[in-house]
């Protein structure tokens, strides 16, 4: 019974296939895709050179179906089969100009492939071929050919001679090299050799002249050659997970693409960036990036960044210059100068805290500097501010020092306020000493400062000091002579450590210490101060926020997004100061 279904199947599939060949005759076209093929019928060789089996049976043809006019079998498609090889007769089909065997169990090509001279594509990927003769050279006319997912270890020297070739797939194979010929290929549009064994790149790549897509994922490459970067049409260039320690110099002036994930990349150069003006995307996620250069802004056509997984602590504020970036990924960095609630804005709203750094530079509270004040850019001083303002104004001179015309000017009258900002200077000058009997608000705020000279603590009527963004690390002990200091500003220094005075300045009101590198404080100490009610501690390095915190008296803002710390969770405070204080006390006696 059994014999007898099997020879039924075998009759539909003659008269299936029968079909199919009448019509291709027509078409020149035929589809025997997934047919469960372990070898291809005669019929389908001699498809051409055979009469149909209605002209051997004498059926009579009408005129327009004479089988001796039928149409050359031009494509053959024989994909998802069980093909271990095809037949020396291939040749019979001298007209085909695409054959696809992919996703077959083929491990050899015959000999009379090379006869096809008309082919133009070929598809013998998801087979099992570990080596291709040096015949497939003469394929002159080929276009497009897929070899993905076999088994290849080497190439033929003479596959430079497909000079017709725009296509080429040779990606998850086993290559470890590419002959030099390969740069002969002037008209390849597109080359992938991603998933491969390649420690290099031959020179001779310079030499594909039309080359617009490039993918060498997945490979073992620590450096690629100069001349890849001399490609002219290069457009997309695909070299993630291989073993590079930094971006390739690229001139390629069209680049739109540049994916280097996954690598080891270290360091970002100006020299880098300064040719890829064109690109839009740019790729550098799982790498180990520790800054990005100020000089980002080069790549003013950028629509896609992509710096996931790497270990940058800072962003340059010149990123939110980038008016076409939409997409800006930065999850997996120990970022510190850029608050987690920023950061959960998304894109633009990341782009638009760095360009307010530009615009008008703040410290993370967006607190602006000077404590309301004017700044004054006149060369000059302002006589009208210190005669009547009874306020000294030296700021935004770009000034090293402070002449004594200064404070002779100032020692006329009784100066409340004085500020020395937006200057170079390196240190206090020591004439300031000379208002320490009424100066109440100093601003040194942006310079280059690193220490505070006891001219500084001898100012014993302060009340607030913006000392922010200079090159502090540390504070002197003699501060704890300015008993009526209420405010005190020290972000964006250099403080590794509480400055242990602060915990003796009991008049202390607020203090923003935000974007340092402070790992650690003392809760119990802030707890004596019984005025605080204003902490900022944003962005340093503090790994454990102490319960004691919710202690402190009168604290009423205290703001510690940004550091590495695990908890609390960043649901809770973006929620602000009160549920952080309530999980505080909640883990008090944990």
């Amino acid at each position: 019974m059994s014999g007898i279904v099997g020879k039924s199947q075998t009759q539909r599939d003659q008269h299936v296939l029968s079909g199919l060949l009448k019509r291709a005759r027509k078409s020149g076209y035929l589809d025997l895709n997934n047919h469960d093929f372990t070898e291809v019928p005669s019929a389908v060789w001699r498809i051409n050179v055979d009469a149909p089996e209605e002209a051997q049976k004498d059926v009579c043809f009408a005129v327009t179906e004479q089988w001796w006019e039928q149409t050359d079998l031009v494509k053959l498609l024989l994909p998802f089969n069980c093909l271990s090889k095809l037949h020396e007769d291939i040749r019979l089909l001298p007209a085909l100009t695409i054959l696809d065997v992919h996703e077959n169990q083929l491990v050899e090509l015959p000999s009379a492939l090379w006869e096809l001279e008309n082919l133009q594509r070929l598809n013998l990927s998801h087979n099992k071929l570990s080596s291709l003769p040096e015949q497939i050279c003469g394929l002159y006319n080929l276009r497009s050919f897929q070899l993905q997912f076999n088994n290849l270890r080497q190439l033929p020297d003479g596959i430079g001679m497909l000079a017709q070739l725009e296509e080429l797939d040779l990606s998850h194979n086993q290559l470890t090299l590419l002959p030099p010929t390969l740069g002969n290929l002037k008209n390849l549009v597109r080359l992938s050799i991603a998933s491969n064994s390649l420690k290099s790149l031959p020179p001779e790549i310079s030499g594909m002249k039309a080359l617009q897509e490039l993918n060498v994922t997945q490979n073992c490459l620590d450096f690629v050659p100069e001349e890849l970067g001399t490609l002219p049409n290069l457009q997309m260039l695909f070299l993630q997970q291989n073993q590079l320690s930094s971006v390739p110099r690229l001139g390629c002036t069209k680049l739109k693409e540049l994916h280097v994930g996954n690598n080891r990349i270290c360091t970002l150069h100006k020299e880098q960036l300064e040719t890829l003006t064109s690109l839009n995307v740019l790729d550098l996620r799982d790498n180990q990036l520790e800054a990005l250069p100020s000089e980002i802004d080069l790549l003013h056509s950028l629509q896609r960044l992509d710096l996931s997984n790497n270990s940058l602590s800072s962003l340059p504020s010149s990123l939110g210059t980038l008016n076409k970036l939409h997409s800006l990924t930065l999850q997996g960095n120990p970022l510190r100068s850029v608050r987690r609630d920023i950061i959960s804005r998304g894109t633009q709203g990341i782009l638009k805290y760095l360009r307010s750094r530009i615009e008008e530079p703040k410290d993370a509270s967006g607190i602006g500097e000077g404590a309301g004040l004017a700044l004054l850019s006149e060369p000059h001083l302002d006589r009208h501010f210190i005669t009547t303002l009874k306020t000294l104004m030296f700021s935004n001179k770009q000034a090293a020092e402070v002449s004594d015309e200064v404070f002779d000017a100032a020692a006329k009258a009784t100066i409340t306020t004085a500020n020395f900002s937006r200057n170079m200077l390196t240190e206090i000058p020591s004439r300031i000493a000379e208002l320490k009997d009424s100066v109440i608000d100093v601003n040194f705020g942006f310079n280059k400062i690193d220490n505070l000279s006891p001219a500084f603590t001898s100012l014993v009527l302060l009340t607030h000091v913006d000392l922010r963004n200079n090159r502090l690390s540390s504070l002197p002990s003699e501060m704890e002579a300015l008993v009526c200091l209420q405010c005190i500003t020290i972000s964006f220094n250099r403080f590794t450590v509480w400055p242990p005075v602060l915990y003796r300045l009991f008049a202390l009101e607020t203090v923003l210490a935000n974007d340092n590198h402070i790992s650690e404080i003392d809760a119990v100490a802030l707890q004596r101060l019984p005025n605080l009610a204003t902490l900022d501690l944003r962005n340093n390095d503090i790994q454990h926020v102490p319960p004691a915190l919710a202690h402190c008296p009168v604290l009423r803002a205290l703001l510690i997004g940004g550091n590495p710390f695990r908890t609390p969770r960043p649901a809770i405070i973006a929620k602000g100061t009160a549920a952080v204080l309530d999980y505080l006390r909640s883990r008090i006696g944990d």
